[in-house]
């Protein structure tokens, strides 16, 4: 399978530039995991919506495919306590 492609949302993109830096290599690692298994056996799908979540140590990341295309969307980025609640 061809990898997928990644685009991120600027409101993913923001918050991912303020998340402090060790964290911000794990999330970057899981996001490129998606490119080879963009729905691994730990991602879930939230209800009432067709977005994903993965979780990566105490943050969320927010996914959804878009349209026919192979590519996945970052919708957002945030911590488990607060990534639920902006949505």
């Amino acid at each position: 399978m061809k990898p997928l492609e990644i685009e991120f949302r600027p409101r993913a993109q923001k918050a991912l530039k303020e998340i402090v830096t060790s964290d911000r290599q794990r999330i970057n690692a899981a996001i490129e995991l998606l490119r080879f298994d963009p729905i691994p056996p730990t991602a879930k799908r939230l209800t009432g919506r067709s977005d994903y979540r993965i979780r990566v140590g105490k943050y969320r990341v927010i996914y959804a495919f878009e349209g026919k295309k192979l590519v996945i969307v970052i919708i957002d980025i945030g911590h488990r306590r607060d990534i639920y609640r902006k949505r």
